[in-house]
């Protein structure tokens, strides 16, 4: 069992930046691959930003690539989503997962947490 706790979501203008982090309780957390998703209102849960377990691989999608930035500290348990120059519709739940036993960034995750808010007026 993974545990994973989000924070440092909150309401920013545009053009703006917010740093996510995530927390996780997993003994070898540098095995899991992590990713960031997030789900706006009305919408389909949609994959973000995803990093491997050492930090040496990346994954971003094209709506968000050049603006965030994952990375990850393993000394702490934690991943981070670096979130500038956002946008309105970057308005959403933005969820942490981790993946277990696998090594590549696409695929199912296994764990989940709870969401934090991202707000972006325009």
């Amino acid at each position: 069992q993974v545990q994973l706790v989000e924070s440092g979501g909150g309401l920013v203008q545009a053009g703006g930046s917010l740093r996510l982090s995530c927390a996780a309780s997993g003994r070898t957390f540098s095995s899991y691959v992590m990713g960031w998703f997030r789900q706006a209102p009305g919408k389909e849960r949609e994959f973000v930003a995803a990093i491997t377990g050492s930090g040496g691989g990346t994954n971003y999608a094209d709506s968000v690539k050049g603006r965030f930035t994952i990375s990850r500290d393993n000394a702490k348990n934690t991943v981070y989503l670096q979130m500038n120059s956002l946008k309105p519709e970057d308005t959403a739940v933005y969820y942490c997962a981790a993946r277990v036993g696998r090594l590549t960034t696409l695929g199912a995750y296994d764990y989940w947490g709870q969401g934090t808010q991202v707000t972006v007026s325009s």
